[in-house]
């Protein structure tokens, strides 16, 4: 039987200030509760938090030995949008409840060709690129927007 490195406290950006490793992880690796994860210099960790949890970039796993695994955001396939409306495209992103990163001169989301349709529909001008994805993490508290019931 291998042995991991078990984590199973976060400590948020600001809360730590050096880390032993790093684990760059893409979006939907960033979403944990009981999982393993492989650091960048290849250790393997189990996390084991007590609930589902969003790991931002910038914060940390402390293991059980006490040492601090940072996290980073991995690139990944993004579409980039921009045009003369911001707000009104981020808001029908927002709307279909898609992850969605919000910069001053355009937004991100993940691939997706039906929302890439809609977007030009509405006048945005598209590009693709493979970038860290950084979502807004929602209104109410610190993570990731879930959906919610109408």
């Amino acid at each position: 039987m291998t042995f991991l490195n078990t984590a199973h406290e976060v400590l948020r950006s600001g809360q730590w200030s050096l880390a032993a490793d790093k684990a760059t992880l893409d979006y939907d690796g960033r979403f944990v509760r009981r999982k393993r994860i492989t650091t960048d210099s290849g250790a393997s960790v189990l996390v084991d938090l007590h609930e589902t949890t969003n790991l931002a970039p910038g914060d940390a796993l402390r293991l059980a030995s006490g040492k601090l695994v940072e996290i980073a955001a991995a690139e990944e396939p993004v579409v980039v949008i921009r045009g003369a409306n911001l707000p009104r495209l981020a808001w029908h992103i927002g709307n279909r409840h898609t992850p969605c990163q919000v910069n001053l001169d355009h937004l991100l989301i993940r691939r997706d060709h039906v929302l890439e349709a809609m977007l030009v529909q509405l006048g945005a001008e598209i590009t693709f690129a493979i970038l860290p994805f950084r979502p807004e993490g929602g209104a109410y508290g610190h993570g990731r927007t879930m959906g919610h019931d109408h």
